[in-house]
């Protein structure tokens, strides 16, 4: 008689679960959902934008939606921080802090800042003043812009303790006041007055925001002696 372990037919062995199709499949429905969002948000404003017409657009359900954002804020606050990425495979936030790291003149990387600032303005803007304008009649959005400000000068904070330790802020100027110089020329209404009203460019508008800041936080250039030959 056969040993009963050899007549048991053989067992496929399962193959293990891949989630990368399940996890790219997500990812594209969340940008899905995020594009939509934007583009209804800034055509039909905050108030008139439903979730429900967000979800039939994106081709996902309203609980997907739920369960991915929280609600309308969230689609905010996702539109939001896919902005201030900027473009390309570094993000904004981190080309920003390596500037610290690769420059030791201290107009060098607010002039950096400067053109992070133009590159990420036209999509982070827009979004930005439709929740200053809710704001004024919605609690949940006026509770949602007194966040973003408060982490926008979070940011503003961080840097502007980095030039402390690196001793480039002004004589007498101290992080606090610096942080707030920074959070001004950051702000989304400058853009709005220059760029969005006055037709300046984005060029000149991060030369513009660079130049504000040098003259406002570091010490000014000291020009060489003349010479007798040239007084």
């Amino acid at each position: 008689m056969r040993n009963l372990r050899e007549a048991r037919p053989a067992v496929k062995g399962t193959r293990p679960y891949d989630a990368s199709k399940r996890r790219e499949q997500a990812g594209r429905s969340r940008d899905g959902a995020i594009d939509v969002a934007e583009r209804r948000f800034l055509r039909d404003g905050y108030a008139n934008t439903t979730i429900s017409a967000i979800a039939d657009d994106a081709g996902i359900s309203v609980d997907t939606i739920y369960k991915s954002f929280g609600g309308k804020a969230g689609l905010i606050r996702a539109i939001r921080a896919r902005a201030l990425r900027g473009h390309g495979p570094v993000a904004a936030e981190r080309r920003s802090d390596n500037l610290h790291l690769r420059e030791r003149d201290p107009r060098e990387i607010i002039r950096g800042w400067g053109a992070l600032t133009a590159e990420i303005a036209p999509r982070a803007v827009p979004i930005l003043l439709l929740v200053r304008d809710a704001a004024a009649t919605d609690p949940e959005l006026r509770t949602l812009l007194e966040e973003l400000d408060s982490d926008r000068l979070r940011r503003m904070t961080d840097n502007a303790r980095r030039l402390h330790e690196a001793g480039h802020l002004r004589k007498g100027l101290s992080v606090d006041r610096a942080a707030e110089v920074l959070w001004t020329y950051s702000a989304p209404e400058l853009y709005e007055l220059l760029v969005l009203r006055r037709a300046m460019s984005r060029d000149d508008y991060g030369r513009f925001v660079a130049e504000a800041i040098s003259a406002a936080v570091l010490e000014p250039r000291r020009l060489p002696p003349r010479s007798r030959a040239g007084r």
